[in-house]
């Protein structure tokens, strides 16, 4: 069973654009992880007003990478420019993942980040 990071726009898609999307079911055989900036991003886009129980349920459905001081001054210097984007990568290695699952074109163009496999797909 393999480890999968969603990035936060495959997170999204998941639980509010494409909730009947075909990786959902593609993620029955792995472990998603997400990172608690994903939640806090998803969150401030679409306004959430809390407690929301949806959201609470949505969640169950994950593994959460914990934002650590760590993995925030790993991002301050690498692999890309982007902030977000190098928090997203730290909290999936910490994570153990295998594969990153993104739609981000800068972030598929790595292709790898370290042994783990940035994907748009499985």
């Amino acid at each position: 069973m393999a480890n999968v990071f969603l990035d936060t726009n495959i997170f999204i898609d998941i639980v509010y654009r494409k909730p009947t999307s075909f990786v959902i079911d593609q993620l029955e055989t792995c472990t998603p992880f997400i990172s608690l900036l994903s939640v806090a991003n998803y969150c401030y886009i679409f306004r959430i007003k809390l407690p929301d129980t949806i959201l609470e349920k949505q969640l169950k459905e994950f593994s959460l990478v914990d934002v650590t001081s760590d993995i925030l001054l790993r991002s301050l210097t690498s692999p890309t420019k982007d902030l977000e984007d190098n928090i997203q990568l730290h909290s999936a290695v910490v994570a153990e993942c295998n594969i990153f699952l993104t739609e981000d074109k800068h972030l598929l163009s790595l292709k790898y980040f370290g042994a783990m496999k940035i994907a748009d797909s499985l």
